[in-house]
Parts: C-alpha cells; structure tokens; sequence
C-alpha cells in the first residue's frame, strides 16, 4: 500500500443543498448498485450509485436519485433498513431519521405512489445516534443527548430504555448475536447491553472526553474504535476495558470514528468544521501515519462503502468520495 497522504475527493456528486449526513446502504439490496442516503436542513435523497472500482462499464461514478422525501426539518441522523430490497416487487426502500425537533421518522417507499412514514416520539434532546437491528429491521435502537438509550419497534412503541449517565453519542447492534447493544457516551464510557435481561454485561472507558463517537468493527467484534478529545482510541475487548491503541489525529477536536467494512484494519475519522474545511483522514493499523488525508468545505457525515475501500462525506452541495487501498 502506498503512502498517498494528501489529496482531494476521487469523484464528487453536487447536490441541491448543503449535506448534514450520508449514509450508504451496508445491507445487500438485491442489486449492482448501490444505495445511499443523504440529508439536508429539509428532505432526505435516496440515490443510487455505481463505481468504476465494480463495474468496467462505468467511468467514475454513475449517481441517479431514486427518490426525494420533503423532510420539513433539519436532517441529524439516517439509518437503513435491512428489509430495504430493490429486486422484490414491489421494491422496499425503508430507513429512519433522526431530526432537530427530536423525533425519528421511519419512511417507507416503493418508489412509485407508496410514500409513508411514522413518527417515533419520546426523545427530550436531540438524537445523536440511531441504527436498526441488522437481522430482522423490526427494532431501532437511538440514543441522546437526553442521557438514554431506547429502543422502538416499527409501530414507534419503546420496547426498552436505558438510563446513561451522560449524552450517548454512538449506538451499535452486535451484526450477529442482535441481542447485543453498544452504547457510547460523551463522558467516554463505551456500555454492551443485553437486551435479553435489558442490563449491562461490559464496559470500556476512554480515559479522555469528550468522546464524540464510537464504532463496533464488523469484521472483528472484539475490536471497538472511538474518537475521544483529538485522539482515535481502539479496544480490544478480549484484552482490557483500556484502550490498546490510541493517537492524536485532529488538532481542533474529532468528531466521527467509523470502521472499514471489508478490513478490520481500516478505518476514518473526520475532525470538526473549522474556519476553512474539516479534515478527514483514513487509517490503517500497520501504518503509523494516516494512509490518506483530505479536508472538505463544512464536511459532515462519514460513510464507508458496502464492498470497497471507499468513503463518502457530505460538504456544501456536495457528496464527496474517496477511494484508498487495504
């Protein structure tokens, strides 16, 4: 892998206004492409793109919209559904929100007449962070700067609620054994839940704050990574509850942590909006400097692709993509 330190998006898509998160589909949604969420201060875009990375035909990226849903108010948080499939008939597109009035809005779409969506209410403070459950979709799991944890079923009733002893920031269901929650707090403490018997069974600390984010490795569920104060911080939860690796990345703070899909050693940080631009910076465990830095006009949101080592972060009416090595 070479070292390819500084340089700018491989491939941008423009947008209609300025994007407050991104997220691709991590799910398989029954066809070549793939699918992304991006959101604004009022609606939410269902797109689809493909690379030349996948397919020989394709030079750069190929991007087409699928959809627009009006939203009505600023767009904080997105998470897909895995019940989201393109090739049934009709195709389901499911994902949920989460905004600045506090609420979740879970849409579904068939991307032709059926738009619907329900409102999920019961949050106090704004929403940092929510996911569905990755097996099933039938429950979502968000947490707040209202100092809980909850957990809704589609009908928006709480199956569950955990009192945290800060804001959570990060919330993560185990890709596997689903009765497994990861809640990440600002005052650095990292809590596993057992929804089973809806109680704690692990916790990591951090050791400095704020923590802004935390990410559960799919490749490797022992591994858990977190930007805390302006460090990256990565556990091994085999080894201690302290982190095994840890180091400074953004001068002005970190703000998001989130790993690789395809390589348990991988994975970016982005830092917070300064005057100019945020940095973003892509890791790799062998390497002691970041394999690749970018900054981006008032970047925010931070995805990694399904199936290759590619990311995508929102700017000023721009998607903004880059690609590196494993």
């Amino acid at each position: 892998m070479k070292q390819d330190a500084s340089r700018n998006a491989a491939y941008t898509v423009d947008c209609e206004d300025y994007v407050h998160v991104v997220e691709f589909n991590p799910f398989e949604n029954g066809d070549s492409g793939n699918l992304i969420a991006y959101g604004g201060n009022n609606y939410v875009v269902i797109g689809m793109c493909t690379f030349q990375e996948e397919e020989a035909d394709v030079e750069g990226i190929q991007y087409k919209t699928l959809r627009t849903f009006h939203h009505g108010v600023r767009v904080d948080g997105i998470a897909w559904s895995p019940e989201t499939r393109l090739d049934s008939l009709p195709p389901v597109i499911k994902f949920c929100t989460s905004a600045a009035d506090m609420k979740i809005r879970l849409f579904t779409s068939d991307l032709q007449d059926k738009n619907e969506y329900k409102v999920l209410e019961g949050h106090t403070d704004f929403i940092n962070g929510l996911v569905f459950d990755p097996k099933e979709g039938q429950e979502i799991a968000s947490v707040s700067d209202d100092h809980t944890c909850r957990i809704w079923n589609l009908e928006g009733v709480q199956t569950a609620h955990f009192v945290l002893h800060s804001p959570g920031m990060s919330v993560c269901w185990h890709p596997e054994e689903t009765f497994k929650l990861m809640v990440a707090e600002k005052n650095g403490t990292i809590r596993f839940y057992d929804l089973l018997a809806q109680q704690a069974i692990l916790s990591l600390e951090s050791e400095q704050v704020p923590l802004m984010s935390a990410h559960w490795c799919l490749k490797n569920t022992f591994k858990v990574g977190a930007v805390a104060g302006n460090d990256w911080l990565i556990w091994d939860i085999t080894r201690s509850s302290y982190p095994q690796n840890k180091r400074p990345v953004h001068m002005d703070r970190a703000c998001l942590f989130r790993w690789s899909t395809i390589s348990e050693n991988l994975f970016a940080t982005t830092g917070y909006p300064g005057k100019m631009a945020s940095q973003f910076q892509i890791h790799h465990l062998g390497h002691p400097q970041p394999i690749l830095m970018g900054s981006v006009a008032v970047g925010s949101g931070l995805s990694w692709h399904r199936t290759l080592p590619l990311c995508v972060i929102g700017g000023d009416h721009k998607l903004l993509f880059w690609v590196t090595e494993v």
